[in-house]
C-alpha cells in the first residue's frame, strides 16, 4: 500500500465540504424565492377600486356590488310642520276711522261765547292775517330798575292806542316788537307785545299793558314765548290781572318772568 501525504489535508477536506453546503443552501433559496414570485398573489400588481363613497362617472354614487345608489328625495316629509300661508288682508277704506268719536261742538258743558273769547285770542296771536293793516314795530327793554314806557296808535286817525310800562334789572337791553292792528270795520283792536327769540332773562319788577280808546276783551301773559319747537308758556293766573283797560302784574304773586302780553279790545261804547 502506498500512503500519499497530503499536508493540510484535513483543513481542505473542511473547506470543500463547507464550500458545497453554502453553495447547496443559496441555490434551494433561490430557487424557493423564484418560486413564490410566479406564485404568490400579494406581489402581483393591484388594481384601483373606486371607495363606496365616491361618486361613480356619470354623476352616480354606488353602494353595494351591482347597485346605484339613488338621490335622496326632494319632497316634504309628511311630519315635518308646515309653515302656514299669510292670506292678505282686505284694503281698508279710506277716511275716518268710525270708531272715533267726531268732536262735539261743546265739550265739558262749555258756553258758547268762550269759544269767541279763543277766537279772538286767536286774532292777535296772528295780527297779519286777521287785520287789514297790521304794524309792528322793534323797541328796545332796558333793565336798571326804572320804569320805562313805549306806545304806539293805529286805527283811522290814530284812535287806539297800546302803551307798554315796566320796570326790569339784570342783563343786558333786549330787543323786543309790538304787533297792531284792526279789523276790517276798524271796530276791533290787537296788540301784541313780546321777545322775538323766545324767553326774556330780565326780572321784571312790575310791567302793565294798557289801550286806549276800547275796552279789553281778551287778555293774557306769558312767562315764555313760542320759539322754533317752543310752545308760549303763560303765567299762572294769580300772577296777573285784566281789567277792561290793562293786563298788568299782580305784587306779591307775580314771578318776575315775562316774555309776552297779548291784548284783544273792541271799540269802546264812546268810540261807536
Amino acid at each position: 500500500m502506498v500512503i500519499v501525504h497530503f499536508p493540510h489535508s484535513r483543513r481542505n477536506l473542511l473547506h470543500l465540504l463547507t464550500g458545497r453546503a453554502v453553495g447547496l443552501v443559496t441555490g434551494l433559496g433561490i430557487a424557493a424565492r423564484m418560486d413564490s414570485r410566479t406564485t404568490h398573489p400579494r406581489d402581483s400588481p393591484r388594481k384601483s377600486k373606486p371607495r363606496p363613497n365616491m361618486a361613480a362617472p356619470g354623476g352616480r354614487r354606488r353602494g353595494a356590488s351591482g347597485h346605484v345608489a339613488a338621490p335622496p328625495p326632494t319632497w316634504p316629509l309628511a311630519d315635518a310642520p308646515r309653515v302656514p300661508r299669510r292670506v292678505p288682508s282686505p284694503p281698508q277704506p279710506c277716511g275716518p276711522d268710525p270708531k272715533m268719536a267726531a268732536p262735539s261742538e261743546r265739550r265739558n258743558g262749555g258756553d258758547p261765547s268762550l269759544w269767541a273769547v279763543l277766537l279772538l285770542a286767536a286774532v292777535a296771536l296772528r295780527p297779519a292775517e286777521a287785520v287789514s293793516e297790521p304794524t309792528t314795530v322793534a323797541f328796545d327793554v332796558r333793565p336798571g330798575g326804572v320804569v320805562h314806557s313805549f306806545s304806539q296808535n293805529v286805527g283811522p286817525g290814530d284812535k287806539y292806542t297800546c302803551a307798554f310800562t315796566y320796570a326790569s334789572q339784570g342783563g343786558t337791553n333786549e330787543k323786543w316788537q309790538m304787533s297792531l292792528g284792526t279789523s276790517e270795520d276798524h271796530q276791533h283792536f290787537t296788540c301784541t307785545i313780546w321777545r322775538p327769540q323766545g324767553k326774556s332773562y330780565l326780572y321784571f319788577t312790575q310791567f302793565k299793558a294798557e289801550v286806549r280808546g276800547a275796552e279789553i276783551e281778551y287778555g293774557m301773559a306769558y312767562s315764555k314765548a313760542a320759539f322754533e319747537r317752543e310752545s308760549d308758556v303763560p303765567l299762572k293766573s294769580d300772577e296777573f290781572e285784566v281789567t277792561k283797560t290793562a293786563v298788568s302784574h299782580r305784587p306779591g304773586a307775580f314771578k318776575a318772568e315775562l316774555s309776552k302780553l297779548v291784548i284783544v279790545a273792541k271799540a269802546s261804547r264812546s268810540e261807536l
